[in-house]
């Protein structure tokens, strides 16, 4: 029996996504159908939301919100046009987040698997400074930010987002590209010193190729991370213009149009598979490497 085509496992991927998106918005519609108006609640405590039309529109609803006015002051902007410039805003915010988290991560990552004095001094701050809350300590990146002014150029409330976005994004490739950096089998690295390849050399030669499995999640993980990170930020610094920011101007009006906050959500829904994707087409080019993939 032959083995499938990428084009055959690529359309077994699409229907299976598709089905797991069309399994969720039926579970939506029969809790709704069948649940209770007040929700279910277990001594005294709701474990399932309330069913009615303010507290869980209906999913053709939400939908068709996106072709809507954003208000009668508006024009001809629609709701999914606002969301989609706001989507796009903060995709280049969580993309420069990103790539600076790669960078610090696989240097840091670097650095420890080429120094065990490293790794025993930075792993622990690594995996503490994992615990901040983000809404505490974005204002303080902005407040500290702001006083930064190096010649014409001044620190943005974008910036800001942006460090917060790479403050989550460098740890899973840190201990991601740490890890694949010491997974070399110790034949291999006996080979190279029997060779008499240096350390930066069989890092190139070596050790890079090999972290490829453990640092390709990473790098997805991260792609979420720093997508969390720029919704959180936004809303924590109040920047306009992101989706962030739009989820909590359209939950304002929630009490009159429960369908409207919905669509800056589904806006972040996107966002962050579009990051997903992006890493996955990285993937594609290092697919030669890919064996073994770690999870």
């Amino acid at each position: 029996m032959t083995a499938p085509s990428a084009w055959a496992r690529f359309a077994v991927r699409a229907l299976l996504g598709t089905g797991g998106v069309l399994a969720v918005a039926g579970l939506w519609e029969a809790y709704k159908a069948l649940g209770p108006d007040t929700g279910v609640v277990v001594h005294g405590v709701v474990v399932l939301p309330r069913t009615t039309d303010m507290a869980m529109p209906h999913v053709w609803d939400m939908l068709h919100k996106f072709s809507q006015p954003v208000n009668i002051f508006s024009g001809h902007q629609t709701v999914g046009s606002a969301v989609l410039d706001a989507c796009v805003f903060s995709l280049k915010l969580a993309a420069t987040g990103w790539l600076i988290g790669v960078v610090v991560g696989f240097a840091l990552a670097v650095l420890m698997a080429r120094f065990r004095l490293a790794e025993s001094a930075m792993l622990p701050w690594i995996v503490l400074s994992q615990t901040v809350p983000l809404i505490a300590i974005a204002p303080l990146v902005r407040r500290w930010g702001s006083q930064i002014h190096i010649g014409g150029w001044t620190w943005t409330s974008e910036n800001s987002v942006a460090v917060i976005a790479a403050y989550l994004a460098f740890f899973p490739v840190a201990v991601g590209a740490l890890r694949g950096l010491r997974s070399p089998d110790a034949t291999h690295l006996d080979l190279m010193h029997a060779y008499g390849v240096g350390w930066w050399r069989g890092l190139v030669k070596l050790r890079l190729p090999a972290s490829v499995p453990y640092l390709l999640p990473a790098l997805r993980l991260a792609a979420a991370s720093a997508v969390i990170g720029t919704v959180v930020a936004e809303v924590s610094i109040g920047l306009r213009g992101g989706v962030g920011r739009m989820i909590i101007e359209y939950a304002q009006s929630a009490g009159g149009d429960p369908a409207k906050p919905w669509a800056p959500i589904f806006g972040a829904i996107g966002v962050g598979l579009v990051a997903a994707g992006a890493v996955g087409l990285i993937g594609l080019l290092l697919r030669p490497y890919r064996r073994g993939e770690a999870s």
